[in-house]
């Protein structure tokens, strides 16, 4: 059976081997608030994986970690720069404004979702550091894999990277999808995140099989200073923290988290492939994720839905496609079936 549910990798249900994780968590009792050994064991594996010492920290949401890590690098009369199209500057409801005290997030433009080292200069040489009128550039955030389904390269982040230095400003990562872009790039998670020079990052885990966990770490450790009270007051320390680490740790054990990633991106590359090969489909972007964006015709529309395809319209600043633009969204639980179902839906369109 083909279900052919595009709508969001956060539709998808938990990996098996996190839900008996969970399981097992359970049993007996254990120190709450995250003095657990479970929790400590996280960042250990964390260091192991990225081959470094840091710290890290376990809050339920991805934008829960994006507004408190950055709060601890940008002062309230700060700001941030990111794509416009970036989830803290489009799709948080301005909650890291809200977690800096009223620092701002300026969104620039660039192509297929990414910011360009040039672009990044001109402007922050334009935001007058210094000057008591205006805000205080205090961090660049990038998305990685970005909003448009694209990811940086390690060549590409230490650019950035190059800018942040020049003009002292610290460097961030939204990584709700960095195993979709660890996966992809088949390069290390140290040369993709502080080998490049990103000095923070939220490493993702909900939207590729935890039922809900993301991690704060901090590869600059004195900007982690903060973090913990910020946390508190923020309401994401949470008290059974064992249930966190518990999950956190079963996705990334044995590499669960990149298996789960290679599936949701071969199926994205699959879907793309398919959709390129049928008159009246335009793909908007590179697929470089799990995440295919694209145009179709108002008669695909009609029998996609009528079949009970699901996936939403996209329309964000600087749409290239004129508000005609789909996003489809695969994940680890996506099946051959169930994209090869939405490509014959699609074709019989065109024949009809």
């Amino acid at each position: 059976m083909a279900f052919m549910n595009f709508a969001s990798d956060n539709t998808s249900g938990a990996a098996p081997e996190i839900l008996e994780a969970v399981l097992r968590a359970n049993e007996g009792y254990a120190p709450s608030y995250g003095a657990d050994d479970l929790t400590a064991a996280v960042e250990t594996k964390f260091q192991d994986i990225f081959e470094t010492d840091l710290t890290a920290h376990l809050v339920a949401t991805g934008t829960a970690g994006n507004a408190l890590s950055l709060a601890c690098a940008v002062p309230p009369y700060g700001a941030v720069i990111a794509h416009e199209a970036a989830h803290i500057t489009y799709d948080e409801c301005n909650g890291t404004e809200f977690f800096m005290d009223g620092a701002k997030v300026s969104g620039l433009p660039g192509p297929h979702g990414k910011l360009l080292p040039d672009d990044i200069d001109r402007v922050l040489r334009k935001y007058g550091r210094g000057i008591v009128h205006r805000a205080q550039p205090a961090a660049l955030s990038v998305a990685q894999a970005t909003e448009a389904g694209t990811v940086y390269s390690q060549d590409e982040l230490s650019a950035l990277s190059d800018v942040c230095r020049r003009h002292d400003i610290a460097f961030h990562m939204d990584g709700a999808r960095i195993a979709n872009a660890v996966a992809q790039l088949g390069r290390s998670p140290a040369e993709l995140t502080w080998r490049a020079g990103v000095d923070m990052m939220v490493f993702g885990a909900t939207k590729n099989g935890a039922l809900g966990v993301e991690a704060v770490i901090f590869f600059k450790k004195d900007l982690a200073n903060t973090f913990e009270f910020r946390r508190k007051r923020g309401g994401h320390l949470v008290s059974k923290g064992r249930f966190l680490a518990a999950q956190m740790l079963a996705y990334l054990e044995n590499d669960l988290w990149l298996r789960l990633a290679h599936q949701a991106n071969e199926m994205a590359q699959r879907l793309a492939r398919g959709l390129s090969m049928i008159e009246g489909v335009e793909i908007c972007h590179p697929v470089d994720a799990n995440l295919v964006f694209a145009v179709l015709t108002p008669g695909m529309h009609q029998a996609l839905g009528a079949a009970g395809a699901q996936y939403f319209p996209w329309v964000v600043p600087g749409d290239i496609a004129n508000g005609k633009m789909i996003r489809l969204v695969t994940n680890f639980k996506t099946t051959p079936q169930d994209v090869d179902g939405f490509l014959s839906v699609t074709r019989g369109a065109v024949d009809g």
